[in-house]
């Protein structure tokens, strides 16, 4: 029990920092043995009392009698929760018995430590659970705290997770989640950071709750289903199956049903496994006209009104080959035309056959068998289709044939499956004769040049087609299309036997050179066509037309040669002519050729020219008024010889000029003179009714006075007697016949002539006297005044048969007068 000095190093004093782990060296010190013993302890040092807690340090050995004070770590040193400083005695005894007890004093040492959490978060993971379809909202409030109780900040990793988190350590949730489309779970690590940057991290496990807000659905993909008819009940038709996204990852609970009330069809109602229950006859109604068979099956996620689906099934009863192929009718009449090509289709036998079995396995059939008289001329072109066509042609005219016009065949119709039920068909295929060959016309087009000035109704050409056919056959010809105008819808007939084309119209090269008519040919079953042109040729028929075309002026006698007459030209125009082949010449009237044209030709403008003086005083000319009648040719630019041979149409002017003498002296007398006109009344042959009437009328006038002669003869023999005959005269005086007269009546019209100018003969130097107005002269004497003269006195009374004369006319003068006068 002596105390000595063993523990070398202590009493001491060390420090240690809070929160130190387990393990860490506080302070190490020897212990020094006595030479007597043997290098060793008996008792190795020992903390015997800790102030204040007894199991925060223990000492371990290092060797060579070197120790350390180590932390157990139990428990955790806290500088803000624990006492700040531990006291420990530590002891030790070697072998002989000395001891040492010295204290080790150690400090604890703040730091700055992580931020702790509280609550839930601090012992545990903490999970967190989220209905789908939840608003926007606060999950979790975290709850964390700093031992030196400094403001703490919260963030959230990852960034990309649909949640926030404050800085009050609140979790927010920033989406409304759907369980079958978003994640199921997410995990939150939420970080908790002092002022320094000390940092603690949990992790928060957010899993999104699966509610029902979803319909079940149907995973089985068919639709359609075929099944043999005759099933027995029990058999499996399908196994329809539907899954809930709401169960998802957990079995469902679904229920199936059938809507429908269905006599043919069962479904399980856990399984929905669909069974036949009763007999499907395919040969019967309602199958026989509707062999689909529709189920609307039913899926719901609660027995009780859950979300429900519903998904369409049809079901195909397929037939077995129980029924033979018939055909309606089973005798076929065919008619085919001669000479019809290898090859011709006649008649498709499957049109009228059929099996009544729907299966396509049961229901299929071949024609073979083709047989009878003539079958080498036919032949079926498919044993499946039964087409029947002409492998030869047939020509009745053609002597090999015999005049053979009905073919007899027998078809056999046979099932393709078993058993191979069958059946005969009867085929007559009678040949007739038909038109063949189409008309033909001898050429493909016509062209006909006609002149326009052909006459109406003329012949301008002919069409002709012939037939090949053996019968020949009547052609008939006929306009279809083209001939017409706008003034006329036909301008050209033709002849339906003939062919012969005609014009109703006259052509017109100024208004169409050219017509176009399509002619057709038809033997009443076939037609042809060909193109007739018809080129209208250009003839010189029409007329210079001009303006004026009469025109009357008056001229002094003494306008100079040369002068443009008051300035009168002509404008002509020609359709069909060009204006330089104009030529002006006057026809009539154009006495002693003092009027011409300028130009004559080449111009459709010409002037009117005086081409020579009057001569009055010599006599020469005698006319004061003169009738000019102007023609107008086209023919200007034609030669000598063409104007032969080439029509010329000519236009007509008519002009009227007067010749003014020069005035003289006015005389106030009138002479005149009568005009006697004569008028005859004679019988016209043409009147044959005028004797007729006569002589009927005489007739009757002649028995009304033998009637009256008859009475008054019986009337004298009653009264009056017999006398004889006195000196033998008759009674009665004939009377003498006279021959018939001409009536002649005599108008005698009295006309004055005034005489109011007058002028010297150039010739014999005699004065004369005239009228300005009407041109009349007379010789004046010398000693007579200007005065009118007498009028000539007539007269005229009838001549009869017999050569008695009549009163002539007298006249004053013993000269005749001459012609002009007399006019």
């Amino acid at each position: 029990g002596r105390r000595t000095q063993l523990l070398k190093g202590l009493p001491a004093t060390s420090t240690v920092e809070e929160n130190a782990a387990a393990g860490v060296t506080v302070y190490t010190f020897n212990v020094t043995v006595s030479p007597l013993s043997s290098e060793d302890v008996a008792v190795l040092p020992t903390i015997l009392n800790s102030n204040p807690l007894a199991e925060a340090f223990v000492i371990e050995p290092k060797g060579n009698l070197e120790y350390r004070v180590v932390t157990t770590g139990n428990p955790v040193l806290d500088y803000e929760t624990m006492p700040n400083r531990f006291d420990l005695q530590i002891f030790v005894e070697d072998t002989t018995g000395r001891t040492d007890l010295n204290i080790l004093t150690i400090q604890i040492t703040d730091k700055n430590e992580y931020p702790v959490f509280q609550g839930n978060m601090a012992i545990q993971t903490v999970t967190i659970y989220v209905l789908e379809g939840t608003p926007p909202a606060r999950i979790y409030q975290v709850k964390a705290a700093d031992p030196e109780n400094a403001k703490l900040k919260y963030s959230l990793l990852p960034a990309s997770v649909p949640f926030s988190v404050f800085e009050n350590g609140a979790i927010f949730s920033r989406k409304e989640f759907d369980y079958e489309k978003d994640p199921h779970c997410y995990f939150l690590n939420i970080t908790v950071t002092d002022p320094d940057g000390l940092n603690s991290t949990k992790t928060v496990n957010i899993k999104i709750i699966n509610i029902n807000d979803e319909r079940p659905y149907f995973i089985t993909k068919q639709r359609i289903y075929r099944i043999p008819e005759e099933q027995s009940p029990g058999t499996v038709v399908a196994n329809v199956t539907a899954k809930d996204p709401d169960d998802e990852g957990s079995p469902s609970r679904l229920f199936y049903s059938i809507q429908s009330s269905e006599r043919y069809f069962s479904i399980n109602p856990s399984t929905g496994v669909l069974q036949v229950i009763g007999r499907i006859d395919r040969d019967a109604l309602p199958l026989r006209l509707h062999p689909n068979i529709s189920l609307i099956v039913r899926v719901e996620d609660s027995p009780s009104g859950g979300h429900v689906s519903e998904m369409e099934i049809t079901i195909i009863i397929d037939d077995i080959n129980d029924n033979p192929p018939e055909c309606n009718p089973s005798t076929f009449r065919k008619e085919a035309n001669e000479n019809t090509a290898a090859g011709t289709f006649l008649l498709e036998l499957r049109n009228y056959c059929k099996d009544i079995d729907v299966d396509p396995s049961n229901n299929r059939f071949n024609f073979t068998g083709l047989s009878g008289f003539g079958s080498n001329n036919f032949a079926l072109e498919s044993t499946v289709s039964g087409r029947l066509v002409m492998t030869e042609s047939i020509d009745l005219e053609n002597p090999a044939n015999l005049g053979v016009e009905v073919y007899s065949l027998t078809v056999r119709v046979q099932d393709i499956a078993s058993p191979n039920y069958s059946n005969i068909i009867h085929i007559y295929i009678r040949i007739k004769l038909v038109n063949e060959f189409f008309p033909v016309f001898s050429n493909l087009s016509y062209v006909f040049n006609v002149p326009e000035i052909t006459k109406v109704g003329s012949t301008i050409g002919r069409v002709s087609a012939r037939d090949k056919d053996w019968s020949p056959n009547v052609i008939t010809y006929s306009i279809v299309a083209g001939g017409g105008t706008r003034n006329y819808a036909n301008i050209f007939w033709i002849s339906p036997t003939k062919g012969h084309l005609k014009i109703l119209v006259r052509l017109d090269y100024e208004t169409a050179q050219k017509h176009i008519l399509t002619v057709q040919a038809s033997d009443q079953e076939k037609t042809a066509t060909a193109s007739v042109t018809v080129n209208v040729l250009e003839v010189n028929d029409e007329e210079p037309v001009c303006s004026p075309n009469f025109y009357s002026f008056e001229i002094p006698v003494s306008l100079a040669v040369g002068t443009n007459i008051n300035g009168f030209r002509i404008e002509c125009q020609d359709r069909d002519s060009e204006p330089r082949s104009f030529r002006y010449f006057i026809n009539e009237g154009n006495v002693n050729n003092h009027f011409t044209f300028s130009p004559s030709a080449g111009s459709n403008i010409s002037r009117l020219i005086l081409a020579s003086r009057f001569d009055y005083e010599s006599g020469l000319d005698t006319n004061w008024i003169y009738r000019l009648r102007v023609y107008i040719t086209d023919d200007n630019l034609l030669s000598a010889r063409d104007k032969t041979t080439h029509l010329v149409k000519t236009g007509t002017v008519t002009l009227s000029i007067r010749v003014i003498p020069n005035p003289t002296t006015i005389i106030t007398t009138t002479p005149g003179f009568t005009l006697v006109t004569k008028r005859e009344n004679l019988y016209s042959g043409s009147a044959w009714y005028v004797p007729f009437i006569i002589t009927l009328g005489s007739l009757l006038l002649l028995g009304l006075l033998g009637y009256l002669g008859f009475l008054l003869a019986t009337w004298v023999r009653t009264h009056c007697p017999p006398a004889g005959r006195a000196h033998g005269t008759p009674l009665i005086n004939a009377p003498e016949e006279k021959k018939p007269k001409k009536d002649v009546v005599v108008t005698m019209t009295k006309l004055n002539t005034v005489f109011d100018g007058e002028a010297r003969d150039p010739v014999t130097g005699r004065m004369y006297e005239f009228n300005t107005q009407s041109g009349a002269r007379r010789w004046k004497k010398s000693n007579e005044p200007l005065q009118p003269e007498l009028a000539l006195q007539v007269t005229s009374s009838a001549m009869d048969d017999s050569g008695q004369e009549t009163d002539r006319a007298e006249a004053p003068s013993k000269k005749e007068p001459s012609e002009k006068e007399k006019e």
